[in-house]
């Protein structure tokens, strides 16, 4: 049983983004906290494992960043930069 979880810093990062867009960043942020702390070494940067981390959103529509706040068991989601589609 996997007890970590995942959230927004600020909690209220994800309010006012599109229902899709929502979903595709709880998708990977969940599998993530599956990884446990090994999720710190998910993605980019390729070259180090913690810190800041970055993780690219399908249909090339942009990318959020997240920590793994290891005394919390958490995936913290800090970042969301989504691409304007034209």
């Amino acid at each position: 049983m996997n007890d970590r979880t995942r959230c927004f810093e600020p909690p209220d990062l994800a309010a006012g983004l599109p229902a899709g867009a929502v979903a595709e960043i709880e998708r990977p942020a969940t599998e993530l906290t599956a990884l446990g702390a090994d999720a710190d070494q998910a993605d980019r940067p390729h070259d180090r494992s913690g810190g800041l981390r970055e993780f690219p959103l399908g249909d090339d529509m942009g990318f959020f960043k997240f920590i793994v706040a290891r005394h919390l068991r958490e995936i913290v989601i800090v970042q969301v930069a989504l691409w304007p589609i034209v």
